[in-house]
């Protein structure tokens, strides 16, 4: 879908968005092209970018018109490749290039983004300066070739880097008489009874796109089993754990789990607005998912129904009760989504970098933030307060709703996410408590940080996970629904190994000495 961004009559009227508009290089009426898939929480409420209060904002604060393509939700990895095949790029494309196969490097040197160094020193004094005083991020946003490929979404404050875990109907609890599950043998007896006594039809619902398991990936229940469904760090050393004994043990689990009715039947095909449906009609009562997006969004639409409705969060599971959580849901200093390259063909190189690197800049940190001052938030003895706009929206919209129509700060983007933000967003005590207990797990000493590597390396790394990945799934699935048994799990890993899974973590391992001890630069 092609979106034009519909100008304001303050972008032309204004002197100071004239100003801005000159710095920016959009004040001779220079149209750009963005292309992006819109944010869930937006496209609930709006479907199109250019609806959108915050993308006309950003065009009327720097004087650039956009005109936006949007692919279908959930559909960005298929649509890129349209997209690049037909030559005929957008000036700015946010995408995860690490997806791109060869990596973002590759891209670079097949001619669809443009290597960024010489732009950012040129047209990026913000994002310069960002870099320049955060050497421990700026050596995360580069290849291993030392290149910058797109303008990134920064979770600087370790305090933004958890938001996801397991999630209950603690009413439901109560009414039935148990305590918050700890252990998988709790989870399992929670189910039980949500099934039998409350007879519901899928106790447990979690994610299933856009790849079947996709909403355990965090840790939730198979960390219980010591592995994660990917790469991870033991003692310094890297491992897949879908190759690990573990992976084995929680697929069995699963596996019975099915069988027994106690989790979605549907469980491969869930998306976020099937799974909102779910908890929010009393079809599950346990998911896994976000302080905002979930606790945040559901508990009031929850209590607009039934005010005796209640939400919490649970711990991640584990084996034995007294254990710590092995792992759980923590995303990296540099978001894998939200980064914004840009086109190798563009003629408006300046315009497109100026665009982006604003929001690295003082106002525009508070517009991805914060929003419209006097509109979406107030300034309070110095401090940038969320309006009711935001917190008690009167149309109804849920805060996650109403943050994503007038900023970046719930999802991602071109900027550096403020701490603020989730002071404010994470207001319940909901889910100022599932922050606390998602955050008690050793996911730090496990979790394997952006490690840039050679376009080399990220081509073969790129080549095997393809099909390892896709083995996995299907594999995965076949064993939980009982089409394959059990006793084929080591035919199953031998296949992964045929498939070079062990050379994969060897370039991880790697690429994660290299991360870890890098060579002084010449």
């Amino acid at each position: 879908m092609n979106e034009a961004a519909v100008p304001t009559a303050a972008m032309n009227e204004a002197a100071d968005g004239q100003t801005i508009a000159a710095a920016f290089g959009g004040g001779d009426g220079t149209a750009l092209t963005y292309w992006a898939e819109l944010n869930g929480n937006a496209a609930s409420a709006k479907q199109r970018f250019r609806d959108v209060p915050f993308f006309q904002e950003w065009q009327r604060e720097t004087g650039v018109n956009l005109t936006f393509i949007q692919p279908p939700a959930n559909q960005a990895k298929e649509a890129i490749n349209v997209l690049l095949a037909s030559g005929e790029l957008p000036d700015m494309i946010e995408y995860d290039w690490s997806n791109f196969p060869g990596g973002p490097e590759k891209a670079i040197k097949d001619g669809y983004i443009l290597r960024l160094n010489d732009a950012i020193d040129r047209y990026a004094p913000n994002l310069k300066a960002y870099l320049d005083a955060h050497p421990d991020i700026d050596k995360q946003i580069r290849t291993a070739d030392g290149s910058y490929y797109a303008f990134p979404f920064v979770q600087e404050d370790d305090r933004l880097r958890t938001y996801q875990g397991p999630i209950l109907r603690k009413d439901w609890l109560d009414e039935l008489g148990l305590d918050v599950p700890e252990t998988i043998a709790d989870w399992h007896a929670v189910l039980q009874a949500f099934k039998e006594r409350k007879g519901v039809e899928a106790p447990l619902t979690f994610l299933g796109v856009p790849n079947p398991l996709f909403g355990i990936e965090g840790g939730a229940f198979i960390g219980a089993y010591g592995i994660k469904k990917g790469f991870y760090l033991e003692n310094g050393q890297v491992k897949f754990g879908p190759q690990e004994p573990g992976y084995k043990s929680f697929l069995a689990l699963l596996r019975d789990w099915y069988a027994e009715g106690l989790i979605d039947p549907n469980f491969a095909a869930v998306d976020s607005e099937t799974q909102d449906v779910s908890m929010l009609t009393g079809r599950s009562g346990a998911s896994i998912w976000n302080a905002g997006a979930g606790i945040g969004t559901w508990l009031p639409l929850l209590r607009q129904r039934d005010p005796a409705a209640e939400l919490t969060a649970a711990p991640y599971p584990v084996l034995h009760r007294g254990e710590r959580p092995k792992f759980g849901q923590k995303a990296p200093s540099i978001g894998s989504s939200g980064g914004v390259a840009i086109a190798k063909t563009s003629a408006n190189v300046e315009e497109a970098v100026r665009l982006l690197d604003y929001g690295y800049g003082p106002e525009g940190h508070m517009l991805f933030n914060f929003g419209i001052e006097g509109l979406s938030y107030e300034m309070k003895d110095g401090y940038p307060k969320y309006t009711d706009l935001i917190m008690s929206n009167p149309d109804k919209l849920a805060p996650s709703q109403a943050l994503a129509m007038y900023t970046r700060a719930s999802y991602n983007g071109p900027f550096v996410q403020d701490v603020r933000y989730m002071e404010q967003y994470y207001a319940m005590p909901e889910q100022k408590e599932a922050i606390r207990l998602w955050s008690d797990t050793d996911t730090d000493s496990h979790m394997l940080p952006a490690t840039p590597k050679t376009e080399k390396e990220s081509a073969e790394l790129s080549v095997i996970m393809q099909d390892a990945s896709t083995l996995v799934d299907e594999m995965s699935l076949k064993f939980i629904l009982g089409i394959e048994p059990l006793e084929g799990f080591d035919a199953y890993v031998g296949t992964l190994k045929s498939l070079g899974i062990d050379r994969a973590v060897a370039i991880q391992q790697t690429a994660f000495d290299r991360f870890k001890h890098p060579v002084a630069d010449e």
